[in-house]
């Protein structure tokens, strides 16, 4: 997981690098059509969070709702590699990015133990804002770059967390066979 959220956050790269995409008014999947770095980090971080999915899988509990979160991690980079093959259709992809999110976060609060449930829920809402935020943006034409990349540390930060959460948890116990 560290790998996809590190590779998924070198759109940051815009800032020392030059682009010619606005960060306030151009939106972020811009930049895959800029250098090729922000395509060849957008597919590294797509194959981290795909082959993240079947570890994360093994470690959550045996339920359909912590079997949804692994599977949405690994949907989630299948998606990301599509956006860094075809850029042309980003805003679609990048919708279904949130879409792909909001239904792992909404997985995790199902599962979560309280105190990082509570994470997952302000996760959800951050996401569900922001997504709302972009929408909006794009409509009025302004900010849009911004809120694109709000967006992006959104998502970055939430796999963060549950990345942080498969690390910290005690590892689930097996009934031993006698």
């Amino acid at each position: 997981m560290g790998v996809a959220v590190l590779a998924y956050s070198g759109w940051l790269l815009e800032f020392v690098l030059p682009t010619g995409v606005s960060p306030v008014r151009d939106p972020a999947e811009a930049l895959l059509t800029g250098p090729p770095v922000f395509r060849i980090l957008l597919a590294v971080s797509g194959v981290a969070f795909l082959l993240a999915g079947p570890p994360l899988h093994r470690l959550g509990p045996v339920q359909w709702s912590a079997r949804l979160s692994s599977y949405s991690v690994s949907a989630f980079g299948l998606v990301v590699l599509f956006q860094a093959a075809y850029p042309e259709h980003s805003d679609v992809l990048s919708a279904l990015l949130s879409l792909v999110l909001g239904i792992g976060v909404v997985s995790l609060i199902l599962w979560w133990p309280p105190g990082w449930r509570g994470l997952a829920v302000a996760g959800l809402a951050v996401v569900v804002a922001t997504s709302l935020a972009v929408v909006l943006a794009r409509e009025l034409d302004a900010f849009e770059g911004v809120f694109t990349r709000i967006q992006l540390v959104v998502r970055a930060t939430l796999y963060a967390v549950g990345g942080a959460y498969a690390f910290v948890k005690p590892a689930p116990r097996h009934a031993h066979r006698t």
